[in-house]
């Protein structure tokens, strides 16, 4: 669980590396992508009402709601460190022994993320774009702490999915 440090006080190391992110991406949308979206959402409306399934057709309706909503709210500017005791991201302050290990999706352009794997079963995994750091010095550092996953050569399938179709 990470500590809120509005709420609590603790020793936090030396900063090593410290940058601002976004809270989310938020990506530009054409009309096409509203009108593709609203005939599909239409779509799983109307299948959920012809086959009485009308908590399908709700969730459809609040899900659309949420996304119009979020798309209108431009994202948070939230501060990210590294510290030499964990990290942080915003006002959550996670202990490098609250984290599994970590590792880095780098494809330039297009993915330059640095993951985190969370002892949590509800939020497991946390997602900071690197954006134009080098990876490098970041990893010699994080590895003297946590264990790199070397079996995570790609984006999860979850991160491309909501890049592809424009959602997270």
């Amino acid at each position: 669980m990470p500590l809120d440090l509005r709420k609590e006080k603790t020793p936090l190391g030396k900063m090593v590396y410290q940058w601002t992110i976004k809270e989310y991406e938020q990506h530009s949308r054409d009309r096409r992508w509203y009108v593709g979206m609203g005939i599909i959402g239409v779509a799983l409306v109307a299948y959920g009402l012809l086959s009485n399934n009308y908590l399908f057709a709700l969730i459809i309706v609040l899900f659309g709601i949420v996304l119009y909503l979020h798309d209108t709210q431009e994202p948070l500017e939230v501060n990210f460190a590294i510290t030499e005791t964990g990290i942080i991201v915003g006002y959550n302050y996670y202990r490098f022994s609250e984290l599994e290990n970590f590792w880095m999706i780098y494809n330039p352009p297009e993915v330059k993320n640095l993951y985190f794997t969370l002892n949590n079963i509800i939020r497991h995994r946390l997602q900071i774009p690197l954006l134009d750091y080098d990876p490098r010095p970041i990893r010699n550092f994080l590895t003297q702490y946590l264990v790199e996953d070397l079996d995570q050569e790609e984006e999860p399938l979850s991160d491309r999915l909501g890049r592809l179709f424009k959602l997270h």
